[in-house]
């Protein structure tokens, strides 16, 4: 697998060109092996408007997710999921938008930088978040994703100074990660006043795509998160209606409410 690169343009590229034709952008998420349909339900997402696709691998100490995604991780790993199934399904997969993966630091040390980059590249996927690997400390990830095609999408809190937050801005690719509120993610009644905040102070110093993230839980909450920013990721309410039970044609219809929402503005 060693020196693969994936196919088609890159994750930044393809969201640029969208939001610069006037379009909000829209990444939901699933987590990957929830259930043994959910390649249908990321095809159904991106069938109802998402620009671009977020995977979770499910892991057993999720730190950065609140209590939804920690439930459907750990009932993909009750199921039997490793990140070697997930990316064999999506290898299979034609996903006709771009994927970014979600992980965490333990998932791609075990592997080796190089060899988890190379197979996230094998199986499609144009962009990875490890939301816990330090800013410090990340380097060789950065470089071995990059060398074959996969963008290292990096996040921005609240409370993340402007210098670091310039810094963040010039190391991401594929867009930058604002996080609407301290704490994990979830779903919530009323966006954060500090997502407007953090929003403006993002795109003040860069012009790759700022999609924010954390507590959007529907239509009108992507709208106002979205106005100051380039587009937004949906991912709690959408894992608490896959848990529910719902098909992947009604988790499409989710995310098609909100990609009408944004749309209009």
């Amino acid at each position: 697998m060693t020196g693969a690169a994936v196919k088609g343009l890159p994750l930044e590229t393809r969201l640029r060109a969208a939001r610069d034709m006037g379009r909000k952008l829209l990444v939901p998420y699933v987590t990957g092996g929830l259930r043994a349909d959910w390649p249908a339900v990321l095809v159904a997402m991106a069938d109802s408007g998402a620009d671009a696709i977020e995977v979770g691998l499910p892991f057993s100490d999720p730190m950065m997710d609140g209590p939804t995604i920690q439930e459907a991780s750990l009932r993909a790993l009750e199921r039997g999921t490793t990140p070697v199934s997930v990316l064999g399904e999506l290898r299979d997969l034609d996903a006709p938008v771009p994927l970014v993966v979600m992980t965490y630091a333990n998932l791609m040390l075990r592997a080796g930088t190089k060899r988890f980059a190379s197979e996230l590249a094998v199986a499609g996927v144009r962009g990875a978040i490890v939301p816990d690997l330090p800013l410090e400390e990340s380097g060789e990830w950065e470089e071995a994703a990059g060398q074959v095609g996969v963008e290292t999408v990096l996040l921005a809190a609240p409370v993340t100074p402007d210098h670091r937050l310039a810094e963040i801005c010039r190391r991401s690719h594929g867009f930058v990660y604002g996080v609407n509120l301290m704490g994990v993610t979830g779903e919530r009644q009323s966006l954060a006043t500090s997502s407007s905040v953090l929003a403006k102070r993002l795109k003040a110093v860069t012009d790759k795509p700022v999609v924010m993230g954390f507590g959007i839980s529907g239509p009108a909450q992507a709208v106002a998160a979205a106005e100051y920013a380039d587009g937004v990721v949906v991912a709690s309410a959408l894992m608490r209606a896959a848990l529910d039970g719902a098909t992947p044609a009604q988790i499409g219809e989710h995310v098609a409410a909100i990609r009408a929402a944004l749309d209009q503005g």
